[in-house]
């Protein structure tokens, strides 16, 4: 067991961010979301002990429960509104780095397409960017909402759920330490964003890419699609092979990997 005070304590954050800390919300994207439309700085983040109605992609719940991390940050880049989808991939590196730093090397953290990150193949978080833009189509702001299994996981998933600790990470490892942890990649690779782009991101996303060069299955609105996934384009797009040689870029869907159901 964690000890208390370790438990309790405040995280301790760079400078950069202004921490909003709650012991219990609804979802700390819903919290950051009235936050940035009120004009809250860049940098804040907000960070709640409990959630009591999380979601996800496309309003999917969210198990939320007590000793996992749920965290929100505003960012006011200065970009397209279509360049905001980039922060789920800047996001899912910083987490993985976050992750390494806490946990035992045997624990291997890949990423799925677009915006879960899984240890030895489970998925153990997740992330959701909503955003504003403004009249001439650039972001006026964007929340990046990051849930992360920690202490445990739901047992009902499309994907086979996991968490830190019962993939092998020591019990002492709590919420603070991945926030704490996360707090000093994701600023580290928010800065390699705005000085070099997104190429250097592309390229640590897909060095631990699932399913990359593997058959995959991706559910659109209205059709299903089957092929390779081959690629990862300079936006973020998807690239599919198909059985014809035809290829697709995929912008949004649910990709199937092999097995999940």
């Amino acid at each position: 067991m964690i000890p208390e005070p370790d438990r309790n304590r405040a995280p301790h954050l760079p400078p950069a961010y202004r921490l909003v800390a709650l012991e219990e919300v609804d979802s700390t994207n819903s919290v950051a979301k009235r936050l940035a439309a009120e004009g809250a700085e860049d940098g804040t983040l907000v960070w709640a002990r409990r959630q009591t109605g999380g979601y996800g992609r496309q309003g999917r719940d969210w198990a939320s429960a007590s000793g996992n991390l749920f965290l929100s940050l505003i960012v006011r880049p200065d970009c397209p509104l279509s360049a905001a989808a980039q922060f789920s991939f800047i996001a899912a590196v910083a987490l993985g780095d976050a992750i390494g730093s806490v946990a035992p090397p045997l624990i291997e953290v890949t990423f799925k397409w677009p915006n879960d990150v899984l240890l030895n193949g489970r998925k153990a978080a997740g992330i959701l960017l909503e955003s504003k833009g403004d009249a001439g189509q650039n972001l006026e702001w964007l929340v990046i909402g990051v849930g992360a299994n920690i202490s445990s996981y739901p047992s009902e998933t499309r994907l086979p759920a996991t968490s830190l600790h019962f993939e092998g990470a020591p019990p002492s490892v709590s919420a603070v330490d991945l926030l704490e942890a996360f707090g000093r990649h994701m600023l580290s690779w928010i800065n390699i964003w705005l000085d070099d782009g997104f190429g250097p991101v592309r390229h640590a996303w897909l060095r631990h890419a699932q399913g990359l060069k593997e058959q995959i299955e991706v559910r659109l609105p209205n059709e299903t699609l089957q092929g390779t996934f081959t690629d990862l384009e300079g936006d973020g797009t998807l690239l599919l092979t198909l059985a014809d040689g035809s290829t697709r870029r995929i912008a949004a869907g649910d990709v199937y990997l092999p097995g999940e159901g």
